[in-house]
Order: structure tokens, then sequence, then C-alpha cells
């Protein structure tokens, strides 16, 4: 037993109510557009109304006339320096472009910044967006993937020739020719994905000022990665990057699209600094559904070779992402197709592979992670192979799943990606028998007779969580994340201030982080504070994103407890004048292993430590602080599930009813279940949405067809079902916690279960659908059809 062992009851793996809940219930939380200051301005962009082309006038004269508006400013007002996300690969398989934080001469995309109008209040400042006049000369605008690389079209960026910013083969198994013309069975699949927007309820918006005293820049912003924020804005603005401080108050949300550094914030950083005046920008509905980061759209044409067995032998794809008219920093935009290109293989041995990933540039809207980057998609596409594979063996589609997932780990795959153990058989067994216990193969049998269209589907898929340094190197990106750091301090009330660099916008941080620091030292979890998101507060962080903050980030922060701990028992053992290995922690104190009678409490510690140091062990330093980093060295950790899904199809309307939703999900040690099963709803409706209804549309001209709710179609509580939730736990072996990441899992399983089901209930028809989202029309003409 080491010195640190803890005898108090243990937090992690219990539902401990979410700390955050009675500040945000009780309106005590606050967001960015709740704070105001003194003088205050209100800023708004002049957007592009044309998707391609050149600007030709921006008259923003009759702008600074209007009654209340105090500035104005253009890409040559600001002269700030562009945003430049880079991959260290050559030009064949990348080339890097700039993003302008104002465009000046040329448009790419409808709703690109071109000015900031400041005024006095929000009213105010939107009177002064219709005084601008802007001339275009347009140009053809380039809104899909197939015309982006057709032979004559226009270069949304002169210097990326055929529209392929990214254009890599990362992997080409020799002799894979060979295998598929030796197969048994070939399988295609050819499948397109929608454009979607991540649609965090809180819109993006910052506040900045300058404070003079401290001569530094101070942005209240709801980002995901604040730090990343602070060095783009440095850098913009030629500021030293401790000139800029970075501060995320409450946030309702990101899902990907905050953990990239955006444009306005930093125009609207500039603009206070020009003004010296605080200036805040809350970005509308219409701008953050036509004018944000979107995601989703991928195309792929994929093809499996199969044994007689139902054995896979070989896969090869073709990887197209529209990443619309700018590389995301510190991302790229690479970020999709390196992702499916790296992990398509994803919980089966695929003995042969080869991937060709491309990202083409388009005059749409930019695009940026969302929850599950890439992996909704390739997932998808995989549990299509497998369920065209089972049709054309005559085998039933969940034998051909048992039949290749993996199963003896560690398993190092043939994309170079070494799997930590996990429990791909069980949790497809586990959710098939539930399906079966419950009836629905039964009531399926049932349905078809009384000719309805009841259909059920799986999916079965690893998410790859605690993607540390060298995962991401593998990357190449410039910006290389994957550490964390953490420091925690205990006061002399025997409390603790813990700070993580990993940015919470809605998973319950400060509930689960309070967990795991309460259990390492023996205290409370209401004895816990979590700072998150404040640069001059913590040292660095990498922020939150790709389930990285319980694998990546708690870790650091139990590291930091246990030698905080350490050094509570080095003090206390000095102070009982007994050894240091004859202490342990205990609730709120050190005591000594050979007489309970004798301790000191924390209490006790801290005022020795803080308030009389001479009587500190000779070589310890006062204070009660410990500073820890963490980071992963190998290839990650593999959180797992599977999803099954019961539709019935309507013939009158083309309705994708969905009567039963199951998931058994597998994220190692669930730190607190509860909110890892919140984790897997949000997802599971965010998966549900991509497959069924969501997508962001364009006309030919490149302008967004979907500029409201009425137009872009957000599913309600009323078409998410009730989803049911099984847990396994293959702890991982190299967390502190043995916790895996929870964050995406459900988002990347759901379409696949979804699109199988309906499959599956279109069977009789002959009929199959490949595209999300599924559209009623698509349905009712295939039931239409009928019978094969």
């Amino acid at each position: 037993m080491s010195s640190t062992e803890v005898l108090t009851p243990k937090f992690v793996g219990t539902s401990v109510a979410r700390r955050e809940d009675p500040r945000l219930l009780t309106g005590r939380g606050r967001f960015v557009d709740d704070i105001a200051m003194p003088g205050m301005l209100h800023a708004q962009f002049v957007r592009s109304t044309v998707a391609a082309g050149s600007v030709t006038t921006l008259d923003v004269s009759d702008v600074t006339e209007v009654d209340g508006v105090r500035a104005v400013f253009t890409a040559a007002d600001l002269d700030l320096k562009p945003i430049r996300a880079v991959l260290v690969r050559p030009l064949s398989e990348f080339v890097p472009t700039d993003m302008p934080v104002l465009s000046s001469d040329v448009v790419r995309y409808v709703g690109e910044p071109l000015a900031l109008v400041v005024a006095d209040d929000a009213y105010t400042v939107e009177d002064g967006l219709e005084a601008a006049r802007v001339a275009y000369q347009t140009d053809t605008a380039i809104t899909s993937a197939d015309q982006a690389v057709s032979d004559g079209v226009p270069l949304v960026h002169d210097g990326v020739p055929n529209n392929t910013v990214v254009d890599v083969q990362m992997f080409a198994t020799e002799g894979i020719d060979v295998i598929f013309d030796d197969a048994h069975t070939i399988v295609t699949v050819r499948s397109r994905t929608g454009r979607q927007n991540a649609l965090p309820l809180e819109t993006r918006g910052c506040l900045a000022y300058w404070d003079g005293r401290d001569e530094q820049l101070i942005i209240y912003i709801c980002t995901q990665v604040p730090h990343q924020v602070r060095t783009v804005t440095a850098l913009c603005l030629g500021l030293d990057e401790r000139q800029v401080r970075v501060v995320v108050p409450d946030m309702g949300g990101g899902f990907g699209q905050k953990c990239v550094v955006g444009r306005e914030e930093i125009a609207v950083a500039a603009a206070a600094l020009k003004l010296g005046r605080p200036v805040k920008w809350i970005e509308d509905r219409k701008d953050a559904l036509t004018a944000s980061f979107l995601a989703r759209e991928q195309q792929y044409d994929v093809r499996a070779a199969f044994d007689s067995e139902g054995h896979i032998l070989g896969l090869d794809a073709d990887v197209v992402c529209d990443m619309g008219a700018y590389s995301c920093y510190p991302f790229t935009a690479g970020i999709e197709p390196l992702m499916a290109s790296a992990e398509m293989p994803g919980v089966y041995k695929v003995p042969a592979y080869r991937v060709r990933g491309r990202s083409i540039f388009s005059n749409k809207t930019p695009t940026a992670p969302y929850r599950g980057v890439s992996r909704p998609q390739y997932v998808m596409v995989m549990e299509r192979l497998f369920e065209r594979a089972a049709r054309a063996l005559g085998l039933d589609a969940v034998e051909i799943r048992r039949r290749n997932v993996i199963t003896a780990f560690p398993y190092t795959g043939v994309n170079n990606i070494t799997y930590d153990p996990g429990s791909y058989l069980e949790a497809l067994n586990l959710c098939e028998k539930t399906l079966r216990d419950e009836g629905w193969y039964s009531y399926q049998e049932r349905a078809l007779a009384a000719g309805r269209h009841v259909g059920i589907g799986y999916s079965c898929f690893s998410e790859r969580t605690g993607y540390g340094s060298s995962a991401f190197a593998a990357r190449k990106m410039n910006v290389v994340p994957g550490f964390d750091i953490s420091e925690v301090k205990m006061d002399t009330s025997g409390t603790v201030v813990v700070t993580t660099g990993t940015m919470s916008h809605g998973q319950s941080h400060e509930t689960t982080m309070a967990q795991i620091v309460a259990d390492c030292l023996g205290i409370e979890v209401e004895q816990v504070k979590i700072v998150q998101g404040d640069t001059d507060r913590i040292t660095y962080g990498f922020g939150s994103f790709a389930s990285r903050s319980i694998t990546i980030g708690g870790s650091a922060v139990a590291l930091a407890s246990n030698k905080l701990g350490e050094k509570l028992c080095e003090i206390a053992a000095h102070l009982m004048e007994t050894r240091h290995d004859n202490v342990e922690l205990g609730s709120g104190l050190v005591r000594q292993r050979d007489d309970h009678s004798k301790f000191v409490t924390y209490i006790d510690i801290a005022d020795v430590s803080y308030l009389k140091a001479h009587l500190m062990p000779k070589g310890v330093e006062p204070g009660l602080s410990a500073t820890a980093s963490f980071d992963v060295f190998n290839d990650g950790t593999f959180s797992n599930a599977t999803h099954g899904v019961v539709v019935e199809l309507h013939e009158g309307t083309g309705k994708v009813e969905i009567l039963r939703y199951f998931c058994v999900e597998d994220c190692g040690v669930a730190i607190n279940p509860k909110i890892v099963e919140g984790q897997c709803r949000g997802g599971i409706a965010q998966g549900i949405a991509g497959a069924l209804f969501e997508q962001v549309s364009y006309d030919v001209n490149g302008n967004p067809l979907c500029a409201s709710f009425i137009d872009y179609k957000v599913p309600t509580a009323c078409e998410i079902p009730d989803i049911g939730i099984a847990h396994l736990e293959t702890p991982c072996l190299f967390t502190e916690s043995g916790a895996k990441g929870a964050g995406e899992g459900g988002t990347i399983g759901a379409p696949a279960a979804v699109l199988n089901a309906v499959n599956d209930g279109l069977r009789f028809t002959g009929v199959e659908l490949n595209n999300t989202p599924i559209t009623p029309v698509a349905v009712q003409a295939a039931l239409a059809k009928g019978p094969a």
C-alpha cells in the first residue's frame, strides 16, 4: 500500500449529481451574452451575398452616417495577418492556404465577412449593416465535389489545382488487386452524406476589451480551445501572447464547431483594441445556420472482398470530403479524409486495405470537426458493406459481423493502429439478445404478415479516444495537440482548486473531474473547485474535442492530485514524527498506519505549510500545490458499442418511425454512469438527426437554402425515441482512472443502425438506400415500387 492510498468511499463509478445543475437551472450561469460592460459597443458583419466572385465596390461611407454607429472596419482598416493552418506534407498531398480575417477583393462563399460595423446597441448595428453597399463581379460557383474536380471549372483558390487541397493515399496493401480478382464475393457501396450544422444551442460570440492597466486584450468567448484562440489572435494582431487573455464562461454546446479558431472573433478583438472600448458580437441564428462552420458532406466509393464463409479479405476505398472554402485552424481541411482513411477498418479484421482520401474546396461555408468526425460516415459504409455481403452470401447480418469483429487484444490492424482491449463481440451479442428477448423479431414477423414494413438494423463500431501527441503527429499537423496539464492547489481550509486545460461545453467536467480528485485525495466532491477556460490561470491546454477530456485531462488531474497527496503525507509524517511509509490518506486527514488514533488533518497541514513554514520538513517548499501533465504515446484507447434499431416504414408518407433504439456501450470505467448515458443519448439524437432529418443545401449559385429552422429540419423530442442503454466495462490500461472517452460514440453508431434498419424494412422491394439523410420521398418511392 502506498503512502497515498485512500481509505474513503469511491466517487468514481457513481452517479453523483451534476454540480453544474443548480447554477444553470436557477439562472446563475453566465454565458458570453450575459456579460455587459460600461461603454460596451455591439458588432455585426457585412457579409458576402454571392458565393464566388470579386468585390468591385465596398462602400461603407453611409454606414457611419447612421445615428448610433460608432465605427466600421474593412480588411484594410484592420490590417490583420491571415489565419493559416498547415499540414507538414508535400504539396502533392496538401496545399496550404490563407483564410483572411476579413475578405477584401475575393469572396468564396455566401456569408463571408467583409466589414465589421460597431454601434451603440444591437439594433443600431443592424441599421448600419443595411447602409453598406457592395458590388461584385460574380463567377461560377463550385457547389459539389464532382463539379470541383471537373475540367475547366474555376478554382476556389488560385494555388489549389483541381480544387483539391488534400490528396493522400495512407494505405495500399501490396497485392490487393489480386485479392479482389480471386475473391468469392465482392460488394460495393456508393454513399453520400449530407452537409450538417453542429448547431450548438449557444451560437458563437465574444466580448473583447483592452485592459490598459495590465496592457492586455481580454476576450470572453465561447470556444472549446481557448489557448489556440489566444495564439492565433496574438499572431493576427501582432501582439505578444502574454498580451492576450482568453476567458470562457459557461458555454452552451460546441460539438466541434467551436474547436477551431473563427475569424469573426479576431476581427472583434481588433476593433476593441482600435476603439479602446469593449465590443461584443453575438452571432444571430441566421448567420449561425449559413455562415458558421459546417461539416459532414462526404462521398464514399468503396468495395470489399469476401470469401465464401463471409470473412472479409480486402477493403478498397475512395473518400472525398467537401470542406467548403477554407482550411480550419488548427486541424486543416485534412481533418475529415485523414480520419476516415486512418480508421475505416474499425472493429473488423481487415487483412488488406487501400484508401485514397481527398478534400476539395467549394464555394460553401468552411467546415470544422463535428462530433464523431468522419466516423459516422465510414462506419455507415462499413456496416452497409457487411449487410450487402450477408445478403449476397445468404448469411445472417449479425452472424457475418460475429465472424469478422476483432476478439483478441491488443490487435494491430492493417491500418497500423493497435487496438487496446474492448468488448466488440460481447456488445454485439448483448444488443441482439436484448432485441430478441424483448420480442422485436417476433413483432417483425407479425408485422410483415400483416403487410407492414418493419426493419431491424445494427451497427458495430469503436471510437478512438485519448488521442495523444503521437497520434496527432502521425497526421503531420503543424500544431500537434495531445498532452494536458493540471494544477491542484489546497488552501488553508483544506479544499482544493483544480485547473484543467480541457474545456467543458456541457460535458459536466465540474462533476467528473471533481470525482477523480476527491477519490485521489480522500475529500468530498463539494470540496473541489474546477477551473477551466482561462488562459491566464491555466498553464496550457488543448481544450476539449475528440473525447479527450477524461482520458487525457482527467489523467493529468489524477496525477497532480496524487502528487499533492504525496506532499501531504510527507509533511504529515514529519509533524507526527513517524516514517513516511507509515502514513496514509484518509477522509480529510493523514493518519498513521500503525495507530489510527494519531493523525493530522489537511487543515492542520495547510496551516503549517502556509502560516508556520518553520515547522515544515527540511527541503520541502511551503505551499500545497502540485502540477502534472499527461500524454498518450501509443495509438490511444478505443471505446466501443453496438446499436440496435427497430423501425417501421409508412407507405402513405414515407415516414421512418423508430420503434426501439438500444445501445450497448463500453467506455471503460464510467466516471459517472448517468453522465455517460447523457452523452450517449445526446449523441444518438444527433446521429438520428443526420440519418433522417438534417441537411444544409445550396442552389446552383451557392446560395444557402437553410437560413432558418423552417428549412433546416432539426428533430425535436417528438422525433427522438426513448433510448435503452446497457454498459459493459473494459478498463483502459493506461489512463489513470481506466476510463475511455464517451463523448462521440452515440453520434457515430446511429446513422448506420438507422440506415440498416430502413433497408431491412425495404428488403422485399429490392431497393437499398445508401445516402443520408434518408428522405421520406426515397422511402415512399421504394415502398411504392412493391416486391422485387
